[in-house]
């Protein structure tokens, strides 16, 4: 038995410019961290004695006889992938709810890459782990997905990515741990309650940006990336100015696709902000999931309150990865 464990992420500036489509050609960049807020899987063989060859369980139980009739796509296909020849069990936990913004699906591509490397008794690296969910998720599920979600759930830690057409960094924020950790006591995430598929909020966004449409706006949010490292490392100005670059990168988010933001989330941020939140976004694609607001701690009590019909997630900065965490 095998059991692994993989963080999701929070992304601040940059999203939108991690899809194909649009870096490479333009190139593209992130300024995101993962948190400690996992993705647990736990993979086991399935001797020949079962009335079954797999066993899937998460949000229901498959019982399955064949590797084509797994329903669940990534299972079905990291499988194939691997070359598994044995019956497999899987088993899907996770803290946080799925369809949510936060990464999960990809966490969760990660997270059964590894489990199943290491039940076949190979150790690969992060990058190898990222760079295959990648291919598994736009090449052999074509999901309409960027490279951002698996470079952070196999990486772990506060990080520039850097996208091209021919590779995909993950650089370390270097700066230090009292300026991390001070961002991170002024941010507040809260659960807007809806869960939404991200291909489909992303349908209007991805044709968009095909047909060059919103070019104008991804290079907003690219640039909007180095402008939060400036803020992040220079030390004699206010991180506050960090969430006041979270309010336009919302701005400019939510003009990529109808379908980011509704009259009912937009009631949210404002009355977040009216309580004192200096900026804020809805995380991943957009249409419901996590809100994350910049909040200065004076005004923390105040925003819990004005939002006290949601609930309030709370969590750290991560710095691990996917790692994994038993072996039996």
């Amino acid at each position: 038995m095998v059991i692994s464990k993989t963080p999701v992420r929070v992304s601040f500036f940059g999203g939108g410019t991690d899809y194909p489509d649009y870096y490479k050609e333009f190139g593209g960049c992130v300024l995101s961290t993962s948190i400690d807020k996992y993705i647990y899987v736990t993979v086991n063989k399935i001797e020949g004695l079962l009335d079954h060859r797999y066993r899937i369980a998460y949000s229901k139980l498959e019982l399955c006889h064949t590797v084509d009739e797994i329903e669940h796509p990534v299972v079905r296909e990291v499988i194939k992938y691997l070359n598994i020849d044995h019956g497999l069990e899987v088993n899907i936990v996770s803290d946080l709810p799925a369809r949510t913004g936060i990464g999960s699906s990809s966490s969760f591509t990660v997270g059964l890459l590894h489990s199943c490397y290491a039940l076949m008794g190979k150790m690969v690296s992060k990058d190898r782990l990222a760079q295959e969910a990648i291919y598994i998720e736009q090449v052999v599920l074509q999901e309409r997905v960027g490279v951002q979600d698996q470079l952070a759930a196999a990486y772990g830690g506060f990080n520039h990515m850097v996208f091209s057409a021919d590779k995909l960094l993950v650089n370390p924020v270097t700066v230090s741990s009292e300026r991390k950790e001070a961002l991170q006591d002024n941010l507040l995430m809260f659960y807007t309650g809806i869960n939404r598929f991200a291909s489909e909020i992303l349908k209007e966004q991805v044709q968009k940006t095909q047909e060059k449409k919103i070019h104008t706006e991804l290079t907003d949010i690219y640039n909007m990336v180095d402008e939060g490292l400036v803020i992040l490392s220079d030390t004699s100005r206010s991180l506050d100015e960090f969430g006041m670059l979270m309010h336009k990168a919302w701005m400019a988010k939510r003009s990529l696709s109808t379908a980011i933001s509704s009259d009912h989330l937009d009631t949210i941020y404002e009355k977040a902000t009216a309580a004192g939140a200096i900026g804020g976004k809805l995380l991943g694609a957009g249409g419901g999931g996590f809100f994350m607001f910049y909040v200065p701690q004076s005004r923390h009590e105040v925003v819990i309150e004005a939002l006290k019909g949601l609930h309030l997630v709370r969590f750290n900065f991560e710095t691990e990865g996917t790692r994994i965490i038993h072996i039996s």
